[in-house]
C-alpha cells in the first residue's frame, strides 16, 4: 500500500483534522504523531529512522507506513522530502496558518510536553530529534526564532515540490479546496474540526 497523501505541515497546524478529513475522504488510514504515542515501540522505528536519514542511510519507508494511504504530522513532515521522492505519484499537503499563533499553539501543547520529558530524562528521543533538533534547529523558547524557522519550512516546502503536486491549505478553509485537489467529492457532512488545547490533552495524555 502506497502513501497517497503527504502531509507537509508542522504539529499544531490543523494536522489532527486534516487526518481525520482524509479518512473521511476515503485514506485509509492516516498516520499521526496520534498512532507513535499510541503504539509501543513505534517512536523507537521512528528514532531509528531519524537517525538514518541524518546518515544519509535508506530507510524501509514501506515498512514504516505499512497499512497507511495517507500521513501528517510529525515524524512525517520531517520526511516530506524523501518521501515524495519515494512515492513521486503520491500527492502533498502542506497545513499553514498564522505563524505566531501557531508558536503560541504549540509551546503550550507539544514542547510543554517536551520541556517537560527534557527535564525528566535527559536522553535523545523523538521529541527532541524531531521537533526540538528537525523543527526548531534545537530552540523553542524564543518565539522569533520559532516563527522565522517556521515560515524557511513553509518556503522551502514550496520551492521543493512541484506546484501541481502541492496544496498550501488552511484547515479553516474546509473541504472544497482539499476536495479539489484531490479529486473527491465533498462530503455530505461537516469538517472536522478538533484538537483544541484542551482536546490535545486529552487526546494525547488522557488530561494529566
Amino acid at each position: 500500500m502506497a502513501l497517497a497523501v503527504i502531509g507537509a505541515g508542522y504539529g499544531r497546524t490543523g494536522t489532527l483534522s486534516l487526518k481525520q478529513a482524509l479518512e473521511a475522504l476515503g485514506y485509509d488510514r492516516c498516520h499521526h504523531m496520534y498512532e507513535v504515542i499510541n503504539n509501543p515501540g513505534e517512536d523507537q522505528d521512528w528514532m531509528a529512522a531519524t537517525l538514518a536519514t541524518a546518515r544519509g542511510e535508506p530507510v524501509d519507508w514501506e515498512r514504516m507506513y505499512a497499512g497507511y494511504q495517507a500521513a501528517v504530522d510529525w515524524p512525517t513532515c520531517h520526511f516530506y522530502r524523501e518521501l515524495a521522492a519515494y512515492y513521486p505519484q503520491a500527492k502533498v499537503v502542506l497545513t499553514v496558518r498564522d505563524p505566531a499563533g501557531w508558536y503560541d499553539s504549540i509551546s503550550n501543547t507539544t514542547l510543554r510536553v517536551i520541556r517537560q520529558a527534557m527535564k525528566a530524562n535527559r536522553e535523545p528521543n523523538l521529541g527532541t530529534e524531531l521537533v526540538v533538533k528537525g523543527g526548531f534547529d534545537g530552540n523553542i523558547d524564543d518565539a522569533d526564532h520559532a516563527v522565522a524557522k517556521f515560515n524557511r519550512h513553509t518556503q522551502e516546502v514550496i520551492d521543493s515540490i512541484e506546484p501541481q503536486r502541492l496544496l498550501v491549505y488552511e484547515v479553516s478553509q474546509g473541504w472544497e479546496p482539499l476536495c479539489a485537489f484531490l479529486g473527491k467529492p465533498v462530503p455530505d457532512q461537516p469538517f472536522p474540526r478538533i484538537n483544541s488545547r484542551d482536546e490535545f490533552d486529552e487526546i494525547f495524555f488522557g488530561n494529566r
